[in-house]
């Protein structure tokens, strides 16, 4: 298989690139603004596999006008995509009064605009697949009627349109092979959240919620299409 996973110098996005990595036979991409630690990961994955086919490549998602220099390093690579995982995300948590508006603009860049745009440059790569999965990462803040926190409504909101963005996606690709599935995620302990909440214990790890997603990515699309499926054990 072939996967692209974005957001893997830290937390889910680097565990999911390792648990990837753990087949031989897949070629992973793997994408992160922060590219020493894309060469970590891979020399990591290496180190657990020497067979492991991990490819980093260094690129910031809120570089919109970039993309086209992202896209040929990826056609480089590969000639078809089986799996992406638009798992990236850029969190602040600053009451809304206090947010500027170029805070805003990198929170929907990096959670919306740009996996909207690789998405839309890896189609003709993902149309060579025979079953294709992408999944988007979401979160439980921004699942309907969930419970909603102070502080939190850009980021929030920027989730819930990644879902919706899901369901949009997968109505117009419905006749092709291309499925689309957006996972609401709960709270889970990352560096992400430690650094937007200090303190604050999240009951599941990284590794747990990355084995969950990998697992869905290889299998969900057998059963599920535009759907946004709530992933935690407590809300959010």
């Amino acid at each position: 298989m072939n996967v692209l996973i974005t957001g893997t110098s830290r937390g889910i996005g680097y565990e999911l690139a390792k648990l990837a990595a753990k087949d031989s036979g897949n070629k992973v991409l793997v994408i992160s603004r922060n590219e020493k630690k894309t060469h970590e990961l891979a020399n990591e994955c290496r180190a657990a596999n020497p067979n492991s086919q991990v490819i980093p490549l260094g690129f910031d998602l809120a570089q919109i006008d970039k993309f086209g220099d992202l896209i040929k390093s990826i056609n480089n690579e590969v000639n078809s995509l089986d799996v992406l995982i638009n798992n990236a995300g850029y969190l602040i948590a600053k009451p809304f009064a206090q947010m500027l508006p170029e805070e805003n603009e990198q929170m929907y860049k990096v959670n919306v605009l740009g996996p909207m745009e690789l998405i839309r440059l890896c189609l003709p790569l993902l149309q060579k697949s025979e079953a294709a999965h992408i999944v988007n990462i979401s979160s439980m803040g921004g699942f309907q009627g969930s419970v909603k926190f102070s502080g939190l409504t850009s980021y929030a909101s920027s989730k819930a349109a990644i879902a919706v963005l899901t369901e949009c996606l997968a109505e117009e690709f419905k006749e092709t092979t291309i499925k689309f599935n957006c996972l609401a995620l709960g709270a889970v302990s990352t560096e992400m959240l430690a650094e937007a909440f200090p303190g604050y214990q999240a009951p599941t790890t990284a590794v747990e919620m990355a084995e969950y997603i990998w697992q869905f990515a290889k299998e969900g699309h057998k059963i599920f299409n535009g759907k946004i499926l709530p992933v935690s054990k407590s809300t959010p």
